[in-house]
Order: structure tokens, then C-alpha cells, then sequence
């Protein structure tokens, strides 16, 4: 979507300059893992309007693999606004019969598609439309592209849910279930399934071969086939904006899992690159350098602390 925002952190109401940017579950995961050097493209269909021209343009600035975007001549780019606050930035969308609503299964024949590693979808794009919501259905449930890793982001959005969260919990936890990679907030879990405990989720999901449970400023929990239950607690520092974090700790998490790293320094990636997008307003933060990161990643489970300890008395 096309992204409009104060140039300050001052209230909408009041503003009358606003950034235009580009913002979007998928296509902020797309771009962190195009940033830390990954190949990425992403798929979906914009306006023929200079919204569209300017999501398409600056997802290809970040390395984004464009290619496979439809333009839709008839329905425009979806808007969102961002309007921040003394203690959270909120969001008012734009984008009911939007372009990307007409997206349905036929996106997952796409060639494109299945020379990926991993396939990223949202529960956000489940409750765009029926025809959305049967996209995820095929490549989730139906496994229309065999060979990817299918990674979810539930990413509960009450507002985008007009039958309430009943109708959200069962299709999200259908979709959940379904994948091979699950990332999942503790507080979205317990508003959605009751489940308030990383343990809880686990149990929710027994047959998930990679489990990813975030809870906010105290940490990450995964539990994989292969490592089992592995817990790293997020590094604290000064938060702008919370807004894209939880992308970019999946863009972390993924470009680690690519690279073959073990389950700590997957989640310590997630941190990281979601501690840049917490201090930035950009929902696609400037992260360090590899070799920072790389660095950081192999640090002792002391130094890390420590870490945690020297970030927290900057904020």
C-alpha cells in the first residue's frame, strides 16, 4: 500500500505536511530480506495510478523483485495512514475494493512461485476478500506450490475482520496449522485462541514444524522439530514506533533460517532487525552492517545480556 504519515511525530488532526512512503506486511518482509541480501520478489496487484507507480518503484529501489505485480486498470492502490500518539501510532486504512482485494488462486500458478525457498503470506491478506482469503487456502491448505517452506504471520487485524474475531480465530488457526513456518504474537494468541503462555500457543499448534512466539519487549520463543524449545530475550532500547516491527523480526528470523543458522541466532536476528525498525519511522529500517550484525549474532549468552543491559541505558 501507499504509506502517508506526519513528518513528526505529531497527530494527524493536526499536521498539514505528510511523507509519502510504502508499507505492507509482506512487502516489508520482502524488503528486510532484500537488505540483508537475499533475493526477494513480491507478488500482488496495485492501481494504475501513481500510487501504484510509487509502491512498484520503491519496492525495486530495495531490491524487491517486482516483476510478477499486476496492475489493475480498474481499482486503485490501497492508503494507509499513519497517525501517531503520546503512547502508540495508529493506523486508518484505505483500502476496501482495492486493487489487491482482486488477487485469488489463480496467483499461486505463477512460475515465480515455485523456484522460491520460502513462501511468506499474512493473515492480513486472508481478510481482504473471498477471493484472498481462498489465495492462502490454496497455497497453505492445498499446498498448490509443492517445495517452498510456507512461512504465516498471523498479524490479527480486528478492523479487517467484519464478522468478529470468532470468524478471525477459526480461519487464522486454520491457516496456522496448515504451514510449515508460523510466526505468531503472545498477545494476538490470547486475544484470538485464549492461549496466553508460549506453551499454551505450542499446544494450539503441535503439528507446526517451526513455531515462532513473540512477546513484545521480553523476548522470542521457537519450537522446532530439529532444536526444540529455544528462548532469546529481545535486546530493549528506545522505541519511535512499533509499526513494521513484527515484519521485520520475521525478515530477520527468515534471512537467518535461509543462511542456515541454528534456532538462537534466528531469533536474535528478529531482534535485531526489529530493534532498528522500533527507532526508526520507517517501517523498513536501515539495518547494520553485515559484519555488525554477524558480530552480534555470535556473542556468548553473557555478552548478549549485556547487550541487552548497554541498549536499554541509551534509551
Amino acid at each position: 500500500m501507499a504509506m502517508l504519515s506526519p513528518l513528526d511525530s505529531g497527530p494527524l488532526a493536526t499536521r498539514r505536511s505528510l511523507a509519502l512512503g510504502v508499507g505492507g506486511a509482506e512487502s516489508n518482509v520482502a524488503c528486510g530480506l532484500a537488505t540483508l541480501g537475499h533475493r526477494a520478489a513480491w507478488l500482488s496487484r496495485v492501481g494504475a495510478d501513481p500510487f501504484g507507480q510509487r509502491v512498484l518503484a520503491d519496492l525495486a529501489a530495495h531490491g524487491v523483485d517486482v516483476t510478477g505485480v499486476r496492475t489493475d486498470p480498474e481499482r486503485q492502490t490501497g492508503v494507509y495512514f499513519k497517525d501517531p500518539g503520546p503512547d502508540r501510532t495508529g493506523v486508518h486504512y484505505y483500502r476496501r475494493g482495492s486493487a489487491a482485494t482482486r488477487m485469488g488462486p489463480e496467483l499461486a500458478r505463477l512460475p515465480l512461485l515455485g523456484r522460491a525457498r520460502v513462501l511468506h503470506l499474512s493473515g492480513i491478506t486472508a481478510a481482504l476478500s473471498g477471493s484472498c482469503a481462498e489465495l492462502l487456502e490454496e497455497i497453505v491448505v492445498r499446498r498448490a506450490v509443492p517445495g517452498p517452506v510456507v512461512s504465516f504471520d498471523v498479524n490479527y487485524r480486528q478492523a479487517l475482520w467484519p464478522e468478529g474475531r470468532e470468524q478471525a480465530a477459526r480461519a487464522l488457526l486454520r491457516l496456522a496449522g496448515a504451514a510449515d513456518a508460523v510466526f505468531v504474537g503472545r498477545d494476538e494468541a490470547e486475544s484470538l485462541w485464549g492461549a496466553a503462555k508460549p506453551e499454551e500457543i505450542r499446544e494450539l499448534l503441535p503439528g507446526v514444524p517451526l513455531l515462532v512466539v513473540k512477546d513484545a519487549g521480553h523476548g522470542a520463543t521457537s519450537y522446532s522439530d530439529d532444536h526444540g524449545e529455544t528462548f532469546v530475550p529481545a535486546p530493549r532500547s528506545r522505541i519511535i514506533e512499533r509499526v513494521g516491527a513484527g515484519d521485520a523480526f520475521a525478515a530477520g528470523y527468515l534471512s537467518a533460517f535461509l543462511d542456515g543458522r541454528d534456532a538462537t541466532a534466528r531469533l536474535r536476528l528478529g531482534h535485531l532487525v526489529a530493534g532498528a525498525t522500533l527507532r526508526s519511522r520507517s517501517d523498513i529500517p536501515t539495518v547494520p552492517p553485515r559484519a555488525e550484525l554477524d558480530r552480534l549474532l555470535a556473542l556468548d549468552e553473557l555478552s548478549w545480556t549485556a547487550l541487552n543491559t548497554a541498549l536499554d541505558k541509551e534509551g
